[in-house]
């Protein structure tokens, strides 16, 4: 333990051994109060406007059209590449998918 380490050890259990004095001591100030209420309103407001944001959302998020995102998905799974999984277990060469497009600026 370096002396600073020391030192700061030393003064806590000093402070911590005082015993509390003073007419004040275990008293709650009203202060205290006014912010306990404050964020009790606020955790009400908080969660009255997730309700109501919550009761805006869909059912569920399936698509109406599936299509298109199944079309994205083309050759992305494994073994939907025709004769893909199975060339290979047979010892042939790997079929390897089409090439992917460079990303555009908008992208």
């Amino acid at each position: 333990m370096t002396i600073g380490t020391l030192a700061v050890d030393v003064l806590a259990v000093e402070i911590l051994a005082q015993e509390p004095t003073g007419p004040e001591f275990g008293k709650a100030s009203p202060l205290g109060l006014a912010i306990v209420v404050v964020l009790l309103v606020a955790t009400a407001l908080l969660i009255w406007n997730m309700n109501k944001r919550l009761k805006k959302l869909p059912e569920n998020f399936q698509p109406e059209h599936p299509e298109l995102d199944q079309a994205v998905d083309d050759g992305t799974l494994p073994g939907a590449i025709p004769g893909g999984a199975e060339e290979e277990k047979a010892g042939g060469t790997k079929a390897t998918g089409p090439e992917r497009p460079e990303p555009t600026k908008g992208s």
